[in-house]
């Protein structure tokens, strides 16, 4: 591991206070701007340092981002160990989720310091192999939660994918529990919770998603075409974050000069504005064919099926609505008014599945939510199950959120 500062004992209570205030500094700003969209010079200025006082505790930004990644491994721990004593799978997954919430109300409240999200530990991890050995610890105790016993016939593909939704589904709560009061999270947890473990179905409804036409744009006669930019960067970004995908490897990859990017395209900030313009596009494309369907269900069904299959096509993925981290604040905040309001798409539609009767009644903002979370977090999913393909994607990872992540295997 990287020289991480340590407290010796005879080291002052002020100098631990204040090391602790920068790491908080540092989750915050982590969170919201990406470890690599952030400097040592940001995180002074929100503490009141200058950048060489904050060297004296963190001699490199790697240093701090390990120390913010090694307290948020710790509150993992802890909710995890929690998780683990309850006896059943449906008492552990009910427990990893509302432990989760209850570590949001403490931060959002004050009572315990912000701590970093876990999407910023897999960009850090594509660099250290440290941290992508505590990533990969973390995500088994996670798969251990849905149960070893194998009751349901479930595959080493099924069982990591369903891991993966159940992690990343809990974290996205972040995007959209902003929306509430502190104390109606445990009602949110409890909502959430009820989905991710019966589904949106009403019982009698079968995993049949109707298929979409298709969502990719006809191709150009010339591959190097502004398209061709979007995707490109939308893959870079995707793996890498938004500083890790430069001008130059965005160039290198369409096997361009940077001559030839600045002909197409005016600047980066612009292109990444593109790139959510164009994933924005594909959604609403699935969204209104969908809505051709004949029920609620099949309408969810099919958009859902249709988005993640895109993930994994030659012309996904959809950009991760955590590249939103490099843009301007206000290009950021337009992006999440945009997200949201796909969403809010999505919430319709489950009341039009409750009413006529295809949908079990649920909350369908949260609904719509883990929606969204599913098809955004299914851009990563090759990482965790290589084995997913465009044929099997749709039943790996789509069909555990509708038919309840205990659903026994497709």
């Amino acid at each position: 591991m990287s020289d991480v500062s340590t407290v010796d004992e005879g080291q002052t209570r002020r100098f631990l206070e204040k090391r602790e205030a920068i790491l908080d500094a540092a989750a915050r700003l982590f969170n919201r701007r990406g470890i690599r969209g952030t400097t040592l010079s940001d995180v002074a200025q929100s503490v009141g340092l200058v950048t060489n006082s904050v060297t004296y505790y963190f001699r490199k930004k790697d240093d701090l981002a390990l120390a913010c990644v090694l307290r948020s491994v710790e509150v993992f721990d802890g909710l995890l160990a929690d998780a683990e004593k309850a006896k059943t799978p449906e008492l552990r997954i009910a427990a990893f989720v509302t432990g989760f919430f209850r570590l949001l109300a403490d931060v959002e409240t004050g009572t315990r310091p912000q701590f970093i999200n876990f999407s910023e530990v897999s960009t850090l991890s594509a660099t250290r192999t440290d941290v992508a050995t505590l990533y990969a610890q973390m995500f088994r105790r996670v798969r251990g939660l849905i149960g070893t016993d194998n009751r349901l016939g479930l595959s080493r593909s099924e069982r990591n994918a369903r891991a993966h939704l159940l992690f990343t589904l809990t974290q996205w709560a972040r995007v959209w529990t902003i929306r509430y009061e502190v104390s109606g999270y445990p009602r949110a947890a409890r909502h959430a919770s009820d989905i991710l473990l019966h589904g949106l179905g009403n019982g009698a409804t079968m995993w049949t998603p109707p298929t979409l036409p298709t969502l990719a744009r006809p191709k150009v006669a010339d591959d190097i075409s502004p398209d061709a930019f979007l995707r490109v960067a939308t893959r870079l970004i995707n793996e890498e974050g938004y500083r890790g995908a430069s001008v130059e490897r965005i160039s290198a990859a369409l096997k361009v000069t940077k001559g030839s990017f600045y002909h197409h395209n005016d600047n980066k900030d612009d292109l990444i504005v593109d790139c959510f313009a164009r994933t924005f596009d594909v959604i609403r494309r699935a969204q209104s064919a969908a809505d051709n369907c004949e029920n609620g269900w099949h309408r969810l069904s099919a958009a859902a099926a249709a988005l993640v299959k895109y993930q994994l096509s030659n012309d996904g993925p959809l950009l991760r609505i955590t590249a939103r981290s490099g843009l301007p604040e206000a290009a950021a905040e337009q992006t999440l008014r945009t997200m949201n309001r796909l969403s809010e798409h999505f919430a319709s539609v489950v009341v039009d599945g409750v009413m006529d009767g295809s949908v079990r009644p649920i909350d369908p903002a949260i609904a719509a939510q883990m929606i969204s979370g599913m098809i955004n977090a299914s851009a990563s999913v090759k990482r965790w199950v290589p084995e997913a393909t465009i044929g099997n994607v749709a039943d790996l990872y789509a069909r555990p959120l509708f038919m309840g992540i205990l659903c026994a295997s497709a």
